[in-house]
C-alpha cells in the first residue's frame, strides 16, 4: 500500500481574521479526521487476518473484561448494588462494537475505567444525602449533559489542545491511575475479612498475589532468552487466560481448601439489568424533579472534562512514539463518538465507557511484531572473548479493526447464560490480582520511576550515553517532585467526597506543564527530561500539527525583549575571556 499523505491543510498556523478561531469553524476537525482515515477502511479489515490479531484479540478480551468486572464489583459495593455484571459487560460490548466499526483510531480500547467507577459512587454518596431513589434518573441526566458537551467539544475542534500533552502530564496521570488501581485491589481484598473471616481473607490475599506474579512472569517471558522464540511468544500472548484458568481452578480444588469459603463473582439473569426496572434496560429519566436536571449539568461537564483528558491520553498512548504506526488518527471524530456512547449508556443505566489508559497501549503492543537481534560485544579481556546480548526492535504494527470487533462479539457472548455461570465461579480475589497487575503495569515503566531509579543508581554503573548525566541530580529530583506532588494531590482528593472535582486537577496538568514548568527549568533540561507524548506525524495531523514548545517560545521572547541586555552580557563574557587569556600569558612569561 502507498504511504499516506497528510498534507490535508488541517492547521491553524498562519490563519488570520475569523479563520484563526476554532469555535467559528465548527466541524473542521471531524471533517478532516473522516477524510484522512476513510481511504484506509477496507485495509483495516483485510489487514486483520494474521496471527498477531488472533493473539491480540484473546489478550485484550481478558485485559478488557477482567478490569471491567473488577470495577463493577467496586461500583456494586459502593452504589447499593445498582451496577452489576450485566451492566459492566453491556457497557464494554457497546463501546467495543461502536469504536471498532466507526472510530478513526480503532486501536484505542474503550471500556469501564477506575475513574468513572470513582465518579459514579462519589455521585451516589452525594445523592444519598438527599434522596437515593433519584440516583438512576440523575445519572441519566449527567450522561445526557456530558454527551452534549462531548459533541460541542468535538464540533468546535477543542481536541486540538491535546497536542500540548507531554510526558510530564501523561506520566503523572498514568502513575495516578496506577495508584488508584492498587488501592482498589487492596480495598477489594479487605471485603474478604468482613465478619472476622480471617481464613477467607488470607486465602483471598494468597490467590491475588500468586495471580499477579503469574501474569507478570508470563508477560515478561517475551523479553527473556528462555525457550524458543515461538514458546516465549505464546506464553507472553496468553498470560492472562493461562493465569485466570489456573487460579480459578485452584480456588475450587477439593480437599482442605474447600473449608475456606471465599466470595465468587455475583451474577444475575442473562441480558437483564441487575436491579429489575419497569422498562427493562431503559431508565425512566423523565420521572425526576426539574431542579435535579440542572443540578446534573455541572457534574456532566466534569465527566466531559475527565473523558477529554482520559480518553484522549489513552488514544495518545496507544499511538505513542515507540510504535511505528502508518495510518492516521482522528481525535475529534472519536470524541464525538464517545459522546454518542455516553448518551446511549446513560439512558440504558450502564457505566459510561471511555478510553482505558493502562490497556490502550497494551492493544497496540499486542499487535506489534517485534524482531530480536543478536548483538555481539567484543571485550578487551582476551582475544576471541565476546558478550552476547539480545536486542528487540518494533518492526511493524498490524493496524486494523478486526481484533477490537471480535473482542466486542466475545463480550456479547459472555452475557449469555452459560458463560455467565462460568463467570460466577471466579473468586473475587482474582479481580484484586487484575487490579494489581494493571496498576503495576502503569507504574513500572513510567518515566517518573525511571528517573527515580536513575537518581538511586551508583554513578559508575550508569551508561555513559545516558542523557540524564548531562543534568545535575537535584534538577532531576526537582522535576520529579512536581510530578509526584501532582500525583499526591489527585490521589488524596480521590479518597474524599470532593473526588467529584478531581477531573479539574487532572486537566490542570496541561497548563501546569505549559505555563509554570518552563519558567522553572531551562530549555536543555526540559529537552532531556520531557517531550511530546505523541511525536508521530500521522498522529499530530489530527491535532493541527506539531506545537512549538513553550520553553523555546519563552526563550525567544526574552531575547527579543532585551537585546541590549544580551549584548551587554556578550561583551562582559568577551571581556572576561580576554582577561583570563592575558593572565595566562603573564603566567607563561613568569615561568620563562
Amino acid at each position: 500500500m502507498a504511504q499516506p499523505s497528510f498534507n490535508d491543510n488541517y492547521s491553524w498556523t498562519g490563519e488570520v481574521g475569523w479563520r484563526q478561531y476554532r469555535i467559528l469553524r465548527p466541524g473542521r476537525g471531524m471533517y478532516h479526521d473522516i477524510k484522512r482515515r476513510l481511504p484506509y477502511y477496507w485495509s483495516d479489515i483485510t489487514d486483520g487476518f494474521t496471527y498477531r490479531v488472533c493473539a491480540a484479540t484473546v489478550r485484550m478480551y481478558f485485559v478488557n473484561i477482567l478490569p471491567a468486572l473488577a470495577f463493577q464489583l467496586d461500583m456494586n459495593h459502593n452504589t447499593g448494588g445498582f451496577y452489576g455484571v450485566n451492566e459492566a459487560l453491556f457497557s464494554s460490548a457497546l463501546a467495543a462494537m461502536v469504536f471498532s466499526i466507526l472510530a478513526a483510531q480503532p486501536l484505542t480500547i474503550v471500556g469501564i475505567t477506575g475513574l468513572i467507577s470513582l465518579t459514579n459512587y462519589t455521585i451516589y454518596d452525594i445523592i444519598k444525602k438527599h434522596d437515593v431513589t433519584l440516583y438512576p434518573q440523575f445519572m441519566v441526566w449527567v450522561g445526557i449533559w456530558s454527551a452534549i458537551t462531548h459533541w460541542l467539544t468535538a464540533l468546535f475542534n477543542w481536541c486540538d489542545y491535546m497536542r500540548f500533552v507531554t510526558d510530564f502530564s501523561s506520566n503523572t496521570f498514568a502513575m495516578y491511575v496506577g495508584f488508584i488501581y492498587l488501592i482498589k485491589g487492596v480495598e477489594e481484598l479487605t471485603i474478604e475479612f468482613y465478619n472476622d473471616h480471617i481464613t477467607n481473607g488470607f486465602m483471598a490475599v494468597m490467590i491475588a498475589i500468586l495471580y499477579t506474579l503469574t501474569v507478570y512472569a508470563l508477560e515478561r517471558m517475551g523479553s527473556t532468552v528462555m525457550f524458543k522464540p515461538w514458546v516465549r511468544e505464546i506464553l507472553s500472548d496468553y498470560a492472562y487466560p493461562i493465569a485466570t484458568i489456573w487460579w480459578v481452578g485452584f480456588a475450587h480444588l477439593p480437599g482442605n481448601l474447600r473449608r475456606v469459603h471465599i466470595e465468587d463473582l455475583p451474577i444475575t439473569r442473562a441480558f437483564y439489568p441487575t436491579i429489575p426496572r419497569r422498562y427493562v434496560w431503559l431508565v425512566d429519566f423523565w420521572n425526576i424533579p426539574v431542579k435535579w436536571v440542572f443540578v446534573a449539568l455541572p457534574i456532566g461537564m466534569l465527566v466531559t472534562l475527565l473523558f477529554y483528558y482520559d480518553h484522549n491520553v489513552s488514544s495518545l498512548t496507544a499511538q505513542a512514539k515507540q510504535f511505528p504506526l502508518k495510518k492516521p488518527a482522528g481525535f475529534h471524530w472519536d470524541f464525538f463518538l464517545l459522546g454518542c456512547t455516553t448518551f446511549i449508556a446513560a439512558i440504558l443505566g450502564i457505566p459510561f465507557p471511555n478510553g482505558l489508559v493502562p490497556q490502550a497501549p497494551v492493544h497496540t503492543d499486542a499487535l506489534t511484531e517485534y524482531h530480536d537481534e543478536l548483538k555481539i560485544i567484543h571485550t578487551d579481556e582476551a582475544e576471541g572473548v565476546t558478550m552476547h546480548r539480545k536486542e528487540t526492535f518494533p518492526k511493524h504494527v498490524v493496524e486494523q479493526r478486526v481484533s477490537h470487533f471480535v473482542m466486542g462479539l466475545a463480550i456479547i457472548g459472555t452475557m449469555t447464560g452459560p458463560l455467565l455461570k462460568v463467570l460466577g465461579t471466579m473468586p473475587r480475589a482474582v479481580f484484586s490480582g487484575v487490579f494489581f497487575v494493571v496498576g503495576w503495569g502503569s507504574i513500572e515503566g513510567n518515566g517518573i520511576v525511571k528517573k527515580l531509579v536513575f537518581l538511586m543508581k551508583e554513578h559508575r554503573f550508569v551508561q555513559p550515553d545516558e542523557p540524564l548525566l548531562r543534568l545535575r541530580k537535584r534538577r532531576i529530583a526537582y522535576f520529579v517532585f512536581w510530578q509526584l506532588l501532582a500525583v499526591a494531590c489527585t490521589v488524596a482528593i480521590s479518597q474524599t467526597i470532593a473526588a467529584i472535582g478531581f477531573p479539574v486537577l487532572i486537566v490542570a496538568l496541561i497548563p501546569l506543564r505549559w505555563v509554570v514548568i518552563p519558567r522553572i527549568f531551562t530549555v536543555e533540561e526540559l529537552e532531556i527530561m520531557d517531550s511530546l507524548t505523541a511525536t508521530n506525524e500521522v498522529v499530530l495531523a489530527s491535532l493541527g500539527g506539531r506545537p512549538e514548545m513553550p520553553e523555546k517560545i519563552l526563550l525567544e521572547k526574552e531575547k527579543t525583549e532585551s537585546p541590549s541586555d544580551n549584548s551587554l552580557g556578550d561583551r562582559e563574557a568577551e571581556d572576561k575571556q580576554e582577561a583570563e587569556l592575558d593572565a595566562s600569558r603573564r603566567r607563561a612569561r613568569a615561568r620563562k
